[in-house]
């Protein structure tokens, strides 16, 4: 195949769709259903792919008891009949996920040995499904996730801080429904696939520790409110741990997963002649210096052939961070993707003949309204003909709007799913 600009961005957005289609609910869902029980049937939830992964299930199981309550992010809800979906904000809760969250918790009294709890996790739910514990506030879970999203902390260790907050996540769901069984399908969004990280564990014991989280708020300085400082130090009402009896009953299945999604888009790139280096479903690290990194291999493959010929498609998944640092300007508009794609075409100068996309699998790149962008031989070039400084746009935080002014972000709407990030170079 001839590769010019048109072929490569066709090819990757067809690429980034078909990592979609791969994890998409409506498709896979329904063949890890477990048996229906003797008893009732709940369906709980919360995630951005809660309400598309109810409506699942409410296709698979079109007859008998079924009832519940699923909380997704505004715009991600679709029709259901049974299952009631609220939606709620992401990444920082608001007061309908708190309500919902606590009407989520009540569905679990009075629940016995014959019934069965099915809940639909997958990302976002630890912010959607905000049940602040104790004396704690909504406020004060806001301001906590507000610090943690501009530290640094991986998601891991936001999540550990987020279940030692929460009334419900960290295993405390399934403790309240027991002795019902509890089983968890979920749709993984985290480096590793932890359980314990997917939404922040709700149905699952729970490792980590009070003295965990508190190292994880000292270790990137996060300031957090007195009443949420003096909860961790008290220590008082530990997550329930691996072989708590209460969680004995509770199964936990992946339906979907990063690395899923990747092989799928790496089998239908050898079908385009694209001969794909996977490098895995976890890469974590600086958006901007992950970028430089792939630029760097991206850069061998194009002049010494390694580790592997042109043309070819280097692929990988996982989540970056981006660190907001004391002094750095206000009004920048970025995601982890759109930054990790600036600093990728910096590193690369604009060298020919290499094309990248970098988008969120769930539609949403940071807070605007873009998945991602593509950057382009030319990305360089054309922004200075335009007056575009992109190390100035890199060190602001503004790759959303670098990457709007240049016509190439990349919008699809909520995609109901979430499989975290797919980054995509395409060397010709």
């Amino acid at each position: 195949m001839t590769w010019d600009d048109t072929s490569a961005r066709a090819a990757l957005r067809h690429l980034f769709d078909t990592a979609i289609r791969a994890a998409d609910p409506r498709a896979i869902l329904a063949a890890h259903l477990p048996q229906r029980p003797r008893g009732r049937v709940v369906v709980v939830g919360a995630g951005k792919s809660a309400s598309v992964m109810a409506a699942a299930v409410e296709a698979a199981w079109p007859d008998g008891d079924l009832s519940g309550l699923v909380i997704t992010r505004y715009g991600h809800a679709v029709p259901t009949t049974r299952i009631e979906t609220v939606e709620a904000s992401h990444p920082v809760p608001d007061a309908a996920g708190e309500a919902t969250a606590r009407r989520i918790l009540g569905l679990m009294q009075g629940l016995s040995a014959d019934d069965l709890v099915l809940a639909l996790i997958s990302g976002g739910g630890s912010a959607l499904m905000a049940l602040p514990d104790g004396g704690l506030t909504l406020a004060d879970k806001q301001a906590v996730n507000r610090a943690l999203l501009d530290s640094g902390a991986t998601i891991g260790e936001m999540n550990c801080v987020r279940r030692h907050l929460s009334a419900i996540k960290g295993g405390r769901l399934a403790a309240a429904a027991h002795p019902a069984r509890v089983v968890t399908l979920a749709i993984s969004d985290v480096p590793g696939d932890d359980p314990t990280v997917i939404a922040s564990g709700p149905t699952v014991p729970d490792p980590s520790s009070f003295a965990e989280a508190q190292a994880i708020v000292a270790r990137y300085g996060v300031e957090v409110p007195a009443a949420v400082a003096a909860h961790l130090a008290a220590a008082a009402d530990e997550t329930p741990k691996p072989g708590d009896p209460r969680l004995a009953r509770a199964e936990f299945h992946l339906i979907a997963t990063p690395q899923m999604a990747l092989e799928a888009v790496a089998a239908e790139a050898r079908a385009m002649g694209l001969p794909p280096l996977l490098l895995g479903d976890s890469l974590e690290g600086e958006a901007g210096v992950v970028g430089t990194v792939l630029a760097g291999i991206a850069g061998s493959v194009r002049r010494h052939g390694h580790p592997l010929p042109a043309p070819c498609l280097l692929l990988s998944g996982g989540e970056t961070t981006v660190t907001i640092r004391p002094g750095t300007p206000k009004g920048g508009r970025g995601g982890r993707n759109t930054e990790c794609l600036l600093g990728l075409a910096l590193a690369l100068g604009g060298a020919e003949r290499i094309w990248a996309l970098m988008a969120d699998t769930d539609g949403i790149d940071g807070s605007e309204e873009n998945a991602g962008a593509i950057a382009t031989p030319d990305t360089l070039a054309r922004a200075r003909g335009m007056g575009l400084d992109a190390r100035d746009a890199l060190s602001s935080h503004d790759s959303y709007g670098f990457f709007a002014s240049l016509g190439d972000t990349i919008v699809t709407g909520p995609t109901l799913t979430n499989v975290n990030d797919l980054r995509l170079v395409l060397i010709a």
